[in-house]
């Protein structure tokens, strides 16, 4: 099943369920065209897992980190699915990273990787748009990860049986394929970077954790379209806007 968030034609924001191009809320169905799209959950935080591809380990010029390596994105880094997304002007490189996110279901705190899966409410798609012009100038990543509208989120929240163990990840700008693998080539599964982050932080409900991107990441253009698609997701699809 496939749940979104959704801002009727009323400008009421509700839940419904995706099928095909309609929007079901309780006995209305809408189509797609007449209601905005908005990102499935509103996180109050995003726990962020880097490096987690060896093939992007290697095209940043970094070693395999030997442990988790974590950052954080805050809620203001959420945009919406569908919509143009301003993001800084005046760099010389904001980068496309296309993820799988998972979605927590519950407050949770010192999960076991075996009981990992049970505090998952489901999958959705992430693209983690970066600064590189300040993002290695600084320790904790700020500047660079958590600027206004970094996160594009969504379109929708799946069931976590509906994504495949190797699940493709595939970003693409204007068409191209620019980032091609799979979840199951991540370093750290995602019950081992559940089981590590609540060793050290509570996770509530609706919190976000983006698991690491392949390689082939790479500069965005004002103008261009950027398409995530993981496997049993609907496409991610968001415009660039670099302002002068």
């Amino acid at each position: 099943m496939q749940y979104v968030r959704f801002r009727d034609p009323a400008g009421s924001i509700r839940n419904g369920i995706l099928e095909g191009n309609l929007v079901k809320f309780s006995n209305v169905s809408y189509q797609l065209d007449e209601i905005d799209l908005l990102a499935p959950v509103e996180p109050s935080k995003i726990i962020c897992v880097g490096k987690n591809y060896a093939d992007h380990a290697a095209e940043m010029d970094s070693e395999v980190p030997d442990s988790l390596m974590l950052f954080i994105k805050t809620p203001n880094t959420i945009a919406d699915p569908n919509t143009t997304v301003t993001v800084l002007g005046g760099k010389e490189r904001i980068d496309h990273e296309g993820e799988l996110a998972i979605v927590i279901g519950q407050q949770c705190r010192f999960v076991s990787e075996e009981n990992a899966m049970d505090v998952v409410a489901g999958y959705t798609a992430a693209n983690d748009l970066s600064n590189r012009d300040d993002q290695f100038q600084e320790q904790n990543w700020v500047r660079g990860k958590a600027f206004d509208s970094s996160l594009p989120l969504g379109p929708a929240m799946v069931d976590k049986e509906d994504v495949p163990e190797n699940a493709s990840v595939v970003v693409r700008v204007n068409g191209e394929i620019r980032q091609e693998g799979s979840i199951d080539q991540l370093i750290y599964s995602i019950p081992v970077i559940i089981a590590e982050i609540t060793e050290y932080i509570t996770l509530e409900q609706g919190d976000v954790i983006i698991t690491g991107t392949p390689a082939g990441v790479g500069p965005l253009n004002d103008g261009d379209v950027v398409e995530v698609d993981i496997e049993g997701i609907p496409t991610l699809k968001n415009t660039i806007r670099i302002p002068e």
